[in-house]
């Protein structure tokens, strides 16, 4: 097995081409645009795979805009302006603590995207730095180019026919980390992944939050072929998409190899007509599209017996595979011969006539598709494509949830670049270089660290998400254990009861500038968050829910009152006692 990562993190400035800043949008949109997208010849005039496959959907693309939050750039109504100086030079901090060269000028690219994510048919890029390499416990991984990109925009809907998206999102300046295949194991893409997400953190300087940093898995296997797995956002699970990916394409291997054995390949077939056959069905499915104008072609797998329903990966079958290529042309999917046909209600006459009809032998399989006739030849002829391959094809995949993948699109090539003429190279001169602010490396990062905590806290706050914030309340004098025990232990259990925040820096600023006038003691902290998560603030939950601290007179006065009997008071007072003063007190 082979490994890769691609890192995609949004950088905290404005938008890359454009003045507009990078805060979301919240209401209804200002305006909604609507457009199709074509490919385009590449400089060598080649058009790119993927490029004519996403063309082939033949989908609409709605767009929605806000006049606060988006201008004309967004829009592809106006040139893009200047390059963002300011994510140029984080983009180039973070590059030099990967130990990457910057390059002497940056040349914007166009990456031709026409899913309907750019409403402009692609994706302005650059490379600016080559050559770097991270040190993880199994030897070094090379980093051969890090480019710094556009944000696509943010999806909202999809149907077989339109996509619907928003465009705050869109031209958020991102930062791009690719690795070469020098990961050894599904253990060591996480490590990997980890350690590239705390050097970026460590600068201070990236977004922060859901969706704000996505990874791209690249693997392969013996006999395989590379395929790139999209949108991995969860990093605990990284280590289940590589190894389900490979078994993925171990059992594909086996299928390939079980159908040249039999003679299957090259496979011969086409599509036929088969709809007279269904013209009284009680398959709701199949009536619901005749009814409507739709037509059912049907195709023979000679050979593919038992094929269609082998599974390749967790709930996935052979069939699947072949459904995701028939999705292409707008479809939703397929009807195999694996699958039982009476859950669909689909007689045993019907099943009769089509075996006839496609002269089926007892080793033969077949596929169904349903659809208007243009898009169901489309979707049936790219089902037997698939079934054709005698290798395993090179793909760009989505990461689903559960560890699994679907397939996207055929694996992008050259052919999607070309220089972008709108913006002028960018010179990277020793002066701009001198002029970058270099911030903390992550090994100094972890060397101050452990000077405040213990090296299991340390380490925990060195790959947390909420380390930026750790710093500037520590910064303000709160004290570094209570503040990293609060973030990373405190607030984690109160969100596996169900508490959330609408803004946890905001909150946690507050609690400890409270705490730090002595008005409340620690052990009050999560009873007091729990309650601002509804949105109070620290001074008037400790004034409603009484949690003022007892001290001094008071607190000798409680100690006389109850008999000086510490278990006693603890036990009735411990939200707002000071345990260390009250063990001083009764000392004294």
């Amino acid at each position: 097995m082979k490994l890769g990562l691609e890192i995609h993190q949004r950088l905290q400035s404005k938008k890359l081409f454009c003045e507009d800043g990078c805060d979301f949008a919240e209401g209804e949109p200002d305006i909604i645009i609507q457009r199709r997208l074509h490919p385009v010849l590449s400089e060598l005039g080649e058009t790119d795979d993927a490029s004519k496959a996403e063309f082939s959907k033949n989908k609409i693309f709605e767009y929605q805009a806000f006049k606060k939050h988006n201008c004309l750039v967004e829009l592809d109504e106006e040139p893009p302006r200047k390059m963002n100086e300011e994510a140029l030079k984080i983009a180039l901090e973070i590059a030099l603590q990967l130990n990457a060269i910057p390059v002497d000028e940056v040349q914007i690219m166009r990456k031709i995207v026409i899913d309907g994510s750019n409403t402009s048919g692609f994706q302005r890029t650059a490379i600016i730095a080559l050559n770097g390499h991270l040190e993880t416990s199994k030897g070094p991984v090379k980093i051969p180019t890090i480019a710094i990109e556009e944000e696509s925009a943010g999806i909202v809907s999809s149907s077989e026919d339109k996509v619907v998206y928003r465009l705050d999102r869109l031209g958020i300046p991102l930062i791009e980390i690719t690795t070469d295949p020098d990961i050894r194991d599904p253990e060591h893409l996480l490590e990997t992944a980890e350690k590239i997400g705390m050097v970026l953190r460590a600068t201070g300087k990236v977004a922060r939050g859901l969706g704000t940093i996505r990874q791209d898995v690249n693997i392969s296997t013996e006999g395989g072929a590379r395929v790139e797995l999209k949108g991995a956002q969860n990093l605990k699970i990284l280590p289940k998409y590589a190894e389900t990916e490979a078994k993925r394409q171990t059992e594909l291997v086996k299928i390939i190899h079980e159908l040249r054995t039999i003679n299957a390949f090259p496979l011969k077939s086409a599509a036929v007509d088969v709809t007279s056959i269904f013209k009284k069905t009680q398959a709701a499915v199949i009536e619901k599209g005749i009814s409507s104008g739709a037509v059912v072609l049907a195709a023979k797998l000679p050979k593919f017996r038992g094929i269609p329903g082998r599974q390749i990966q967790p709930g996935k079958r052979f069939g699947t595979e072949l459904s995701q290529y028939a999705r292409m042309a707008g479809v939703k999917g397929i009807i195999h011969g694996d699958e039982d046909l009476g859950k669909y209600k689909i007689s045993e006459d019907e099943q009769k006539q089509l075996r006839k009809k496609l002269e089926l032998g007892d080793q033969d399989s077949f596929i169904i598709v349903v659809a208007p006739e243009r898009q169901a030849l489309n979707a049936i002829n790219n089902a037997i494509t698939r079934a054709g391959l005698d290798f395993v094809p090179k793909e760009t995949r989505k990461a689903n949830p559960d560890g699994t993948s679907s397939f996207l699109r055929p694996l992008p090539g050259k052919a999607r670049l070309y220089p972008e003429t709108d913006v002028p190279v960018i010179p990277i001169t020793k002066e701009f270089l001198s002029s970058i602010e270099q911030s903390e490396s992550l090994e100094d990062k972890k060397k101050n660290l452990e000077k405040i905590l213990n090296k299991e806290l340390a380490s925990k706050m060195l790959k947390s998400r909420h380390l930026r914030l750790f710093e500037k309340l520590v910064e303000k004098g709160a004290d570094p254990k209570l503040t990293a025990t609060t973030l990373e232990e405190t607030i984690v259990s109160l969100r596996r009861e169900g508490v959330e925040f609408s803004s946890l820096e905001m909150t946690v600023e507050n609690l400890f500038d409270e705490y730090s006038r002595g008005t409340f003691v620690k052990a009050a902290i999560p009873d007091i968050l729990k309650a601002m998560a509804k949105g109070a603030s620290a001074e008037s939950v400790i004034k409603v829910y009484r949690f003022q601290k007892i001290t001094g007179e008071a607190l000798e006065k409680l100690i006389e009152e109850e008999g000086r009997d510490l278990k006693k008071i603890m036990a009735k007072y411990r939200l707002q006692v000071d345990p260390q003063e009250l063990s001083q007190l009764m000392k004294r």
